[in-house]
């Protein structure tokens, strides 16, 4: 009952021609992944346009909740030359992709989902050769990016086809279609229809879009019937454009479809369609049972800046939402357990007033003990119960806010997982709501679903506060516990999960299964649970619907809709079921869900669809290969384009994709622009001992040196590394001076010194300075009103014959430095302009050579990979980039050795 659900799409092709790579529609360019084409700064006029969008549309039809969507998209390569052409499609991170195919001069080439492992290879392969593969990409919250890329030969027409399934989930009292639409050039057929069916009955349908004018307002039409309703949105050329004669469209945004639909009976509507039932339970009209809810507030730390102030803003409201038939508590952690009250009180007026003076008091500090502070609230729940000081029927509810790792006490998530389960016993729900992007999701997950709840992510953002107001709100008004959907056993078979902890207002329980015998007279139903006052107990039987009667005209549209329904809610359940669990149950779970996925052709997590890309005169065939990603893999990506944004002391200052860099490594420089999928890099070869200047804003009194350290001795293949060991970093304006190697770190301000190590997290703070150490792991400073940094510590073992533990340098947050800021990554702050072009075999196949012009340079640069430890402090994770050669010459300003300095705090 929990998610977003809706369709979505963005259409974008583009194509490469050498130096011009230009992208239809848009001057974005294409993903820059190894061997694909590279997006370009040049920009040209529509009539240089060689590649002909002229068709552009969107098929959506919901029955009953479950909405089929094809997307399709036709282009012409006007030149005289092939053209490759990218396309892309937004779509909805609950759906599943069912079929995808190009039509090119007539041959069709269709894709056929496989098992992962074996589409991996295969994917593995093309990547290896230098080839383009389509992936499925992180696209938002809502939303993830499908990408593929084909040759088109001179004066030929390419078709795509794109088509996706997924039940819509009820929250807040409304079902959404989404569709996320970004031409960005005027298209000869454009259009968006919907076409909605609810034998049920229609509530409401409500359209609206992002970018809708009143100009392109009236354009939406929508026609409602009792069980029918149609959306069209079809603006002719003119109507796109931005202007008379512009080559610009209006179309940039989001359209939305919001509904819902009758709900009239306390049983619910069921319908039993080709031998397969489906049961919607959404009673109307049901009071709200109290809750007796703990907030778990983290406040360590990480959550400094924006997090805390968003947390605070979002608590004053929830706080204010509270019934007085409520009974709430507040416990904040860090490294120390601190609850509010010691046990749950009634959420009157005086009590609510004296909690939010309390919530605009808390502040960040310290480490992340998750294991103690649920344990507590679970105590507190329990105990209180226990001594009937809280309502018997009541819901019990923990809501876990926060936004990091268990450091502190118990750290190992398997552990903390197993000792609440232990406590609670299946005594009161556990929400989780995981704060940006260093959360790990996949721990909360598990935790919430062990203990009759369920997690969300919050994202960074401007409407943090709201996002957990809204999930708040999603849970607040529990209306029935324990419900349990009950059939005849000898009349159903392969039911999905009929047992649910809670009904929430707004929300609905869809259960589905298959029918033996055909047999709707003894097809009994019965639901039983726990309500308000008494027990929620409700009877009735179940009756086939004639779709053929209800809709005379469309009933060749549904055929086994009822059927693919039921799969894909079996397979979303298995996929959870997965996760948590014994080993046995997991390995049941996921092998059942791969053999269905297989079966009904859905690209679920388990499972990649392939297309065999035609073959061409300038490259080999090779696969294109569809992946789903789980909401880890989708969390992991988002941290390559959003990154480190979740420790900015002010979010609001960059945009999502804000650029990272960092050194790290022998020593490794790089520098991440996610706003042009791209990645720079270079190495810089020194001799031991050697200082260099890294940052340098004389404006802004911020300096940043560090000082090379080389192997023990001569490794045996005769390549001596080198890396940072020593930073000194000089705040003038406030009399600040850090100096952190691997040995620890010393901090002078104001004539007082202060000593830390590595052995131990812990935090400092100082006026205009904070300081987290999290043990044996990573320093963040923050020097407030100017910028951030964090360091890494590489630990390697003592006797290890040649390498020596060595320090990462990455900048957080640089919005507030001067222009004028300088040195070895400090002049990367302000942006860089550069081109590649001309794709080639390089020497090692997987690594091909391109050239670069940059800085009216040209230089001869290799795809390859360099290795960011943010995450992974042991192992790391690639990051692919262009290589600059030579120490970066032609890349930085003047030479190395312009950098060079004679002290570890000096700018000569």
């Amino acid at each position: 009952m929990s998610g977003v659900s809706g369709v979505g799409l963005l259409v974008c092709l583009w194509l490469a021609s050498g130096r011009g790579d230009l992208l239809i529609p848009g001057q974005d360019g294409p993903p820059g992944e190894a061997g694909s084409p590279v997006k370009t700064q040049q920009k040209r006029s529509t009539a240089d346009v060689t590649v002909e969008v002229y068709s552009v549309t969107v098929d959506c039809t919901v029955a009953s909740r479950f909405a089929h969507t094809v997307m399709t998209s036709k282009a012409l390569n006007k030149a005289n030359v092939s053209k490759e052409i990218f396309f892309e499609v937004d779509l909805p991170k609950t759906a599943f992709i069912t079929n995808f195919s190009m039509e090119i001069d007539g041959q069709v080439y269709v894709g056929e989902v496989k098992e992962k492992e074996k589409a991996k290879k295969q994917y593995e392969k093309a990547v290896s050769s230098g080839q383009t593969a389509g992936l499925v990409k992180v696209s938002g919250r809502k939303m993830e990016k499908f990408s593929v890329s084909v040759n088109v030969a001179a004066l030929s027409n390419v078709t795509f086809v794109l088509t996706y399934e997924e039940l819509l989930q009820r929250q807040r009292g409304q079902y959404e279609i989404l569709t996320r639409v970004k031409p960005k050039q005027v298209v000869q057929e454009f259009q968006i229809v919907a076409n909605i069916y609810e034998p049920q009955g229609i509530d409401h349908v409500d359209a609206h879009a992002t970018f809708l004018s009143n100009e392109l307002l009236p354009l939406v039409e929508k026609t409602v019937a009792e069980k029918k309703a149609h959306i069209s949105f079809s603006p002719t050329v003119d109507q796109q454009r931005q202007c008379p004669g512009c080559a610009g469209s209006l179309i940039d945004g989001d359209f939305v479809i919001k509904y819902d639909v009758k709900h009239d009976t306390n049983l619910g509507d069921i319908q039993v369609v080709n031998g397969y039932f489906v049961h919607f339970f959404a009673p109307p009209d049901l009071p709200r049972v109290p809750t007796n809810v703990v907030f778990v507030i983290d406040r360590s730390g990480s959550m400094f800046g924006n997090k805390m102030r968003q947390t605070r803003e979002a608590m004053l409201e929830i706080l204010e939402d509270l019934r007085e038939d409520d009974f709430f508590a507040i416990i904040v952690f860090d490294h120390k357990i601190e609850p509010w009250n010691e046990t749950l009180i009634k959420a009157t007026e005086e009590n609510v007033d004296r909690a939010r003076s309390y919530i605009r008091g808390i502040n960040d500090n310290g480490g992340t003990d998750i294991n103690d502070a649920v344990l507590t609230a679970v105590k507190m729940l329990l105990k209180d119960k226990a001594d009937k000081t809280i309502p018997e029927k009541s819901v019990d509810m923990i809501i876990l806010l926060t936004d990091g790792m268990p450091n502190v006490g118990e750290s190992n998530t398997d552990t903390i997982q197993q000792n609440v389960q232990s406590a609670n016993n299946g005594s009161m729900s556990v929400f989780s709501l995981g704060f940006g992007n260093d959360v790990d999701y996949g721990f909360l997950n598990v935790l919430s679903q062990q203990n009759k709840g369920m997690a969300r992510r919050i994202f960074e953002g401007s409407d943090a506060a709201l996002q957990l107001q809204n999930f708040y709100e999603e849970v607040a008004s529990p209306l029935l516990s324990e419900v349990n959907l009950r059939y005849p056993d000898n009349g159903v078979d392969q039911i999905t999960s009929n047992h649910f902890n809670q009904l929430f207002n707004g929300s609905e329980i869809v259960v589905a299964g298959m029918l033996l015998d055909n047999d709707l007279d003894n097809f009994l139903v019965e639901v039983v649970a726990q309500g308000s006052e008494d027990n929620f107990q409700v009877q009735g039987k179940a009756s086939a619907l004639d779709w053929g009667a209800i809709y005379p005209d469309e009933e060749y549209i549904f055929g086994d809709f009822t059927e693919r329904l039921w799969a894909y809610l079996t397979i979303q359940q298995l996929l959870e079921k997965s996760k948590s669990g014994d080993q046995d149950e997991k390995s049941n779970a996921t092998a059942k869900a791969l053999d269905m996925s297989l079966r009904y052709s859905f690209v679920t997590p388990l499972t990649s669809m392939v297309v065999t890309k035609p073959e061409d005169e300038d490259k080999p065939q090779g696969p294109l290969i569809a992946d789903k990603l789980t909401e880890e893999e989708r969390q992991e990506a988002e941290r390559v384009s959003y990154r480190y944004a979740d420790l900015s002391s002010s979010t609001s200052h960059y945009a999502s994709s804000a650029p990272t860099y960092f050194v790290d490594g022998d020593p490794h420089f790089i520098i991440e622009l996610p706003d042009r999928d791209d990645a720079l890099c270079f190495n810089i070869n020194d001799k031991p001992g050697t200082i260099l200047n890294l940052v340098k804003d004389p404006k802004s009194g911020i300096l940043v040196n560090g000082q090379i350290i080389g192997d023990k001795q001569m490794p045996p293949d005769g390549k001596m590394n080198t890396y940072f060991w020593r930073f000194g970093i000089i705040q003038q304006k406030l009399g600040l001076r850090l100096e952190v190697s691997t040995n620890g770190i010393s901090v002078l301000q104001d004539g007082q010194r202060v000593r830390l190590q590595w052995s131990n997290s812990t935090t400092l703070k100082r006026d205009n300075v904070d300081l987290l150490l999290t043990k044996d792991r990573s320093l963040t400073i923050t020097l407030k009103d100017s910028v951030k940094f964090v360091i890494l510590l590489h630990k390697v073992w003592k006797k290890h014959p040649y390498h020596r533990d060595y320090l990462g340098f990455y900048t957080v947050d640089t919005h507030l430095l001067s222009p004028s800021v300088h040195g070895l990554l400090g002049q990367f702050y302000r942006g860089i302009e550069y081109e590649v072009t001309n794709l080639r075999p390089g020497e090692v196949p997987e690594k091909p050579d391109a050239t670069m012009f940059v800085k009216g340079l040209e230089l001869n640069v290799t795809r390859g990979w360099q290795r960011d430890f943010k995450r992974d402090l042991k192992n790391g994770e690639n990051v692919p980039c262009w290589f600059i050669h030579n120490n970066g010459t032609g890349l930085i300003d003047g030479e190395v050795s312009d950098y060079r300095v004679s002290g570890l705090f000096k700018t000569l």
